[in-house]
């Protein structure tokens, strides 16, 4: 149950990064609101995976899948572009993730 969770916190860590730019500085209430939620949201689900992972495996996997998916769908969404140094960031990320989910015994 604890990968669930960490997986519902790693898609609210990506609204939030992605809300966090739509908020123009917290400016804009709506997208404040969606971003201000999907935080909460995340530190909470976080915590229930945190229960049963140790916190360098479940805050490492979920700040770097995070990390990916945000560059993805800002790519996508903000058109940001994604060079060759962040396909080699991305590499390096999920080996690590591979690594620690492996270490963790799961």
């Amino acid at each position: 149950m604890a990968w669930i969770y960490l997986s519902v916190a790693i898609v609210f860590e990506i609204c939030f990064a992605l809300g966090t730019n739509a908020t123009r500085g917290f400016t804009r209430l709506w997208p404040s609101v969606f971003t201000l939620l999907a935080a909460a949201g995340g530190i909470f689900t976080l915590s229930l995976a945190l229960r049963t992972l140790d916190v360098g495996v479940g805050y490492t996997i979920w700040t770097g899948i995070g990390s990916i998916g945000t560059v993805v769908l800002g790519a996508l969404i903000y058109k940001e572009r994604i060079t060759p140094a962040k396909l080699g960031s991305f590499a390096a990320i999920i080996g690590g993730v591979l690594l620690l989910k492996l270490a963790a015994g799961v």
